[in-house]
């Protein structure tokens, strides 16, 4: 691998898993780089420069050059470091397969957690349901998309695991810190038996937060919204 892989920096926050995917998939490379913890209620002069229309992490620099949005720089990192393993395959059409489930990912079941955290009762409850029947779709999809994938094999990573690992492997502590949102009651055994796997691999062990440091992080960032639950 090239030299110029030192000249890496990734902007972070540690407790995003926007940014934990971006870290994941350099260590899964084996790309030396520089991680710089950026402060969102101070944000630095190094973020603000290399990513002025958003102002948001993560943010990738590699060589002076910044490209910032996750699943771009996702797919920057393999096309640029294409040694294995590979986070996309190389069929154009599993590619677009892997990049619709991706999308559906952020798009879908991402946005679908703000919801849970903001609601009570009733409305948690069916903000719950509906998360769960994405999860659904979701892991439905892949595997119809990707049987080769399943069962996990405890050790090749792509894309997906790549982007719902870093997410999904803390769900105990989003049941801790908001509601129980995923259970063997509410959620798809199939995806369950997934990330349960997945949380066994060792570069997503050191890769998303502690438990306990996580819950803390949850809870004091939506304590507006989950102080009277207690």
């Amino acid at each position: 691998m090239e030299d110029k892989q030192s000249e890496v920096i990734l902007i972070g926050i540690w407790r995003s898993s926007y940014c934990q995917r971006i870290e994941l998939a350099l260590k899964l490379k084996g790309i030396p780089h520089k991680y710089v913890e950026e402060d969102l209620s101070n944000k630095s002069e190094l973020l603000l420069h290399h990513n002025s229309i958003h102002k948001k992490v993560p943010v990738l620099i590699h060589n002076g050059k910044p490209i910032a949005e996750s699943l771009v720089i996702l797919e920057y990192i393999d096309e640029h470091w294409n040694n294995s393993p590979k986070l996309f395959p190389d069929d154009p059409y599993l590619r677009a397969k892997l990049r619709f489930w991706a999308n559906f990912y952020d798009q879908k079941i991402m946005v679908a957690i703000l919801p849970i955290i903001m609601s009570k009762g009733k409305q948690r409850e069916k903000a719950i349901e509906e998360m769960n029947e994405l999860l659904r779709v979701f892991i439905e999809g892949i595997m119809k998309d990707f049987p080769e994938k399943f069962p996990f094999d405890g050790q090749n990573l792509g894309l997906l695991e790549v982007i719902a690992g870093t997410n999904l492997c803390n769900y105990k502590a989003f049941n801790e810190a908001v509601a129980v949102a995923w259970s063997p009651e509410k959620t798809p055994p199939e995806l369950l038996t997934w990330v349960n796997a997945l949380n066994q691999h060792s570069l997503i062990k050191q890769t998303i937060p502690p438990h306990h440091k996580l819950v803390a992080a949850i809870m004091e960032k939506f304590s507006r919204f989950l102080k009277h639950d207690a």
